[in-house]
Formats: structure tokens, C-alpha cells, sequence
């Protein structure tokens, strides 16, 4: 989603040192690579075994990339490691879940599918969502539906869970746990699915992707070259207003006492904003209709 704009965003260079930290099937790799040169660089990482094996066939053969099944998280270690901190010339981060992911019922985070209750963005590691549901009390579950799902009805929903398993009977598939929602709670806005903040609330929660985003963010400063641009697509108003904080304090002056005759270091900002937030267009909308709550917001490193 939001494939040229953001691509565009990055000002890519032929010579440049590029990461897509969130390959999913590989539209914005690959749109990087062909304005790649052949002193380019791209890396590509992914959590999903699957978005890995994608990248593997696809980008394997080519000596200009470097694949990496893991998390953005560990992108800091790679680059220290690699030599190359501090010299990446644009960053790419396309949040939440990918088009196939959603699509396969077997990968648990839609409603709209049954099938098995699992939710890991890595399907190789982590507790699945039905053994969190089978174990975590209502109080635990209401936190998670409330803080990461925004639910008005995090409590009731909870309780709902709960009340199934204490009765021997256990939410184990995504179709259960959208039946129940629907059941726990009022009718809704008109076209949205009762479960939709839930299902979205033990996503984020199970991934830690809150914290994950927290974390790459700040990395971002020590990893990004002067002029290097960080490129952030999100799709919750959770992780949008996260990223909007973070490039709106880290392109501002700190507070400065009256009497200090210059800007300490610490308080200089460290990067300035790249144009308005990007939202898909209408047309991408109609064909695409995943696209509507996408936002792309571009900061780039100072030198």
C-alpha cells in the first residue's frame, strides 16, 4: 500500500544503502531495487517465514541484497555488527499485518476466515492467541482489549472469553472468538465487524509491536546517514500517533534555559519532517480497501 509514494519518499539513489524492515511479499523491495545501481544496497526483513521464503526465491540471486528472517528490532545489532550503522540512507517500515497474511485463514488474524487461533507474526515462535485466551484472566484480557484495541467493552468481552472457559469450552478458532464478541456486545458503526478492535487489540499485544515500533524508532537515530530518510506506513491509530510524536519531538528544539547562549547537542533536533502525512488515494481505496486508514509519515536525518 501507498507502494510509490512511499518509495518516493525514500529519495532513493542508485548508490544507496536502503532497508525494508517489513519485506510481506515484497511490492516496496522491489520497487527499491529497480532504482537500485549496481554499487546499491537493500535489506530485507521479515518475521514471517513465509514473507522470508518469498524473499529468498525472488531477491536471493541478487549479491546487492541481505535477507534477514527476524524482527526491525534487531536491525540495530545487525548493523553494528555489519560495519554499517549510521550509514543507511532510508528506511521502510510498513506496520500491521500484510494482504496474505489476513488472506490465510491458517495465520488466525481475521475474522472474517476460520481457522486456527494464532495471530504470531512469526509462526515459528511465541504463544498462539488461543493459548494466551486459555490461560490469561479477564482482568489481563480487558487490559489488552482496552490499551491496545481502544474497546469500550474490553470488560464484557473479557468476561465473555472467560465465562466459555470455564464452562470446558475454550475459544480455539477465529471464527469462535468473532461469534463471541458479536454476542458479548451492542450493535456497532454500520460496515465494521464487532470484533475488529479486539482481533487487532491481541495482535498487537501478541507481536509486541507497540514496543517494537518504540524501539526501532529510536534506533533510527544512530542507524539513519545524514539526509537519510525514515519512511513509517501505519495502519492503527495507536502506532500513527506514536510515529507523529516521534518525528515531531525528534525534529523540535528541546526546551532551552533563557541563560545557555547555545543549543547543547542533546537538544538539537535530529531530524526534520518530509511533508504532510500520505494517505492512499481514492482510487487505491476502491481497489483496495485495506488502504483507507493507511498513513505514511517521512522524516529525514539531519546532518
Amino acid at each position: 500500500m501507498l507502494l510509490e509514494e512511499a518509495v518516493a519518499a525514500l529519495a532513493v539513489r542508485p548508490d544507496g544503502f536502503y532497508v525494508d524492515g517489513t519485506f510481506g511479499r515484497g511490492g516496496h523491495a522491489e520497487a527499491i531495487r529497480q532504482r537500485l545501481g549496481p554499487d546499491g544496497r537493500l535489506w530485507l526483513i521479515d518475521q514471517d517465514p513465509a514473507a522470508i521464503a518469498q524473499a529468498r526465491a525472488a531477491f536471493g540471486n541478487d549479491d546487492r541484497c541481505l535477507i534477514h528472517h527476524g524482527s526491525f528490532t534487531e536491525l540495530r545489532a545487525l548493523a553494528e555488527r555489519q560495519g554499517v550503522a549510521g550509514r543507511i540512507d532510508g528506511l521502510l517500515l510498513d506496520l500491521g499485518v500484510s494482504s496474505p497474511q489476513l488472506d490465510e485463514a491458517a495465520r488466525g488474524f481475521s475474522f472474517l476466515r476460520d481457522g486456527p487461533l494464532d495471530m504470531r507474526m512469526d509462526s515459528s515462535r511465541g504463544i498462539t492467541a488461543a493459548d494466551w485466551l486459555a490461560s490469561a484472566d479477564a482482568g489481563e484480557i480487558g487490559r489488552v482489549l482496552k490499551e491496545y484495541g481502544e474497546e469500550r467493552f474490553a470488560r464484557r468481552i473479557a468476561q465473555a472469553i472467560v465465562d466459555r472457559r470455564e464452562q470446558g469450552s475454550p475459544v480455539a478458532t477465529t471464527g469462535e472468538l468473532a461469534e463471541l464478541i458479536a454476542a458479548a456486545v451492542p450493535p456497532r458503526e454500520r460496515g465494521k465487524h464487532p470484533a475488529t478492535r479486539s482481533f487487532q487489540a491481541i495482535r498487537i499485544f501478541l507481536n509486541g509491536e507497540l514496543e517494537a515500533l518504540s524501539q526501532i524508532l529510536e534506533d533510527a537515530c544512530g542507524l539513519l546517514a545524514p539526509r537519510g530518510r525514515l519512511a513509517v506506513i501505519s495502519f492503527h491509530s495507536l502506532e500513527d500517533r506514536m510515529v507523529k510524536r516521534f518525528m515531531r519531538a525528534k525534529s523540535s528544539t528541546g526546551h532551552v534555559p533563557s541563560e545557555l547562549p547555545v543549543i547543547p547537542d542533546a537538544l538539537k533536533p535530529i531530524f526534520k519532517l518530509v511533508g504532510k502525512p500520505v494517505r492512499a488515494s481514492e482510487a487505491e481505496v476502491a481497489a483496495n480497501p485495506r488502504a483507507r486508514s493507511a498513513v505514511l509519515r517521512v522524516a529525514e536525518r539531519l546532518p
